[in-house]
């Protein structure tokens, strides 16, 4: 029977795991009828206390227990017709992971959700699942409470890690191949994996000293811990995926030389790591950072431990943070952890039309971060020694809405103000890196300094060249420029094997 099965075409093998998989999950469904499951309580992530956690860089979610992980998996109704799925930009079979933690099989599970995403310790931490896979999944259009899927994927990657019993899927026989990843973050990161296991030779290229793009320069270790994302690195790289760093391509070497040097297909993800900034009088005052400068000096280059890492960093006592996303969130409670006594996010719009996530804002809150909504600034004023130390701001208030979808923020006339300052964080976005376009001749560049794709399979104007992630969509999510990935990595998977 062994030697049958080992003959089996991999269509029939995978028809034969998908039956074998759906009786298990109408066993599992019969078990407790859906009505049952629908009465269980959503088990809560227990977190570090608010007036603890923010004086340090440790994580603040703990993670769930094995108990409660198996309790919240049991709330999963394995719906007939699974929206989660939908919700997901990376494809994970939702229901099928959670029916094995449902079943003690943690270890399987995890095995499950890397079939499709490759980084399931970081998208269990950072992933806005709300405003996805749990948006749409049915119980919470039943109950109102979704099941906690991403809380679900960060238990089964923690236990594999921990338990030092992470699988490293069999590898296709090698292609002769040659592929070209450039830029380290979750897209390229994603791509390499993908196409590491179909049998490519993969070479990531990251500008940094340390691979994860802003995964390691962007995002706090209360957030996402560097030893979390050094683990899942070290799996691609046992997939047979090498790093080169401190490579910028576009300097050290083009695409076009890289191309002489034998790579066959590329892939371009450099992300949005130009910041924004506002063009008001007094930008240009010492102690006014970009969000991208300030968490790099601290997540990245370790300002947070001055003098063990001599990056110097401002550590204001009064701290504003421009912008109300994910990363004026991440460098508002920073800042507050370096010391400073007062720590606000100043949002020109209300906090309805916040694009943080909520559970970003939740922990803010609970930490003592100040908010002032509908409010924008319009100048700076210095000391004696050309450093900021005053904003002159302005009240809005909300108009019709603009192409965003939110209601447009507006002048109050004669509602201007003066908020002391000695630190100003400017999170009001980020464009995309210019340097590949500068220097790669013919790939087609949109007017914003976005790489212009087809949207179908991440293919740029240039033959054998892909594209995905914020280089491509402005600043947007880690899954977001996942999803992007997993697309290019299979149109790269068919171009390659043309």
């Amino acid at each position: 029977m062994g030697e049958d099965r080992k003959q089996l075409s991999p269509e029939l093998k995978e028809q034969l795991r998908k039956a074998f998989n759906e009786e298990w999950r109408k066993e599992l469904r019969k078990s407790i009828p859906a009505k049952e499951r629908m009465k269980m309580s959503r088990q809560d992530m227990p977190q570090r206390e608010p007036d603890v956690r923010n004086k340090d860089f440790k994580e603040v979610n703990q993670g769930l227990t094995k108990e409660a992980a198996v309790k919240e998996a049991m709330r999963c109704l394995d719906c007939a017709n699974p929206q989660c799925v939908r919700g997901c930009p990376v494809g994970i079979d939702i229901p099928s992971f959670i029916k094995l933690i449902e079943k003690g099989e943690f270890s399987e599970s995890a095995r499950k959700i890397k079939e499709t995403n490759s980084l399931p310790a970081v998208c269990g931490r950072v992933c806005p699942q709300e405003t996805q896979c749990e948006e749409l999944c049915n119980l919470k259009k039943a109950t109102g409470v979704p099941v906690a899927i991403g809380n679900l994927e960060r238990f089964v990657s923690d236990y594999e890690r921990e338990g030092g019993k992470v699988h490293v899927p069999e590898i296709s026989v090698s292609t002769g191949r040659k592929v070209a990843v450039i830029g380290s973050g979750p897209g390229g990161l994603t791509v390499a994996g993908e196409l590491a296991r179909k049998g490519h030779k993969v070479t990531v290229f990251e500008a940094l000293h340390v691979p994860g793009g802003v995964l390691v320069y962007g995002i706090p270790e209360f957030r996402l811990p560097n030893d979390i994302l050094n683990a899942e690195v070290d799996y691609l790289r046992k997939l047979g995926v090498e790093f080169r760093m401190n490579f910028v391509v576009g300097m050290t070497m083009t695409i076009e030389d890289l191309r002489k040097e034998g790579y066959d297909a590329f892939y371009i993800g450099t992300g949005a790591g130009l910041p924004n900034f506002m063009g008001i009088p007094g930008e240009n005052l010492i102690g006014i950072y970009s969000a991208n400068e300030y968490l790099t000096r601290v997540n990245l280059m370790r300002a947070n431990q001055f003098p063990k890492y001599d990056t110097p960093v401002f550590l204001g006592k009064k701290a504003v943070v421009l912008g109300g996303g994910n990363v004026a969130m991440d460098s508002v409670r920073t800042a507050q952890r370096l010391g400073a006594e007062e720590a606000t996010i100043v949002y020109r719009r209300s906090r309805k039309e916040m694009p943080a996530r909520a559970e970003e804002v939740h922990h803010a809150e609970e930490e003592g971060i100040k908010f002032h909504f509908l409010t924008n600034p319009i100048r700076y004023f210095s000391d004696e020694n050309n450093r900021v130390k005053a904003m002159e701001c302005i009240q809005m208030e909300l108009g019709e809405p603009d192409s965003s979808g939110r209601r447009r923020p507006i002048p109050i006339e004669g509602s201007e103000f003066i908020m002391e300052v000695d630190l100003v964080v400017v999170s009001i976005g980020n464009s995309p890196n210019p340097l590949i376009g500068k220097v790669t001749p013919g790939l087609k560049i949109g007017k914003w300094g976005n790489v212009e794709v087809d949207w179908n399979t991440m293919a740029t104007s240039l033959d054998g060249v892909y594209a995905g992630g914020d280089i491509v969509r402005g600043g947007a999510t880690v899954i977001l420029a996942m999803g992007d990935a997993r697309v290019a990595a299979r149109e790269m998977h068919k171009y390659l094997s043309a």
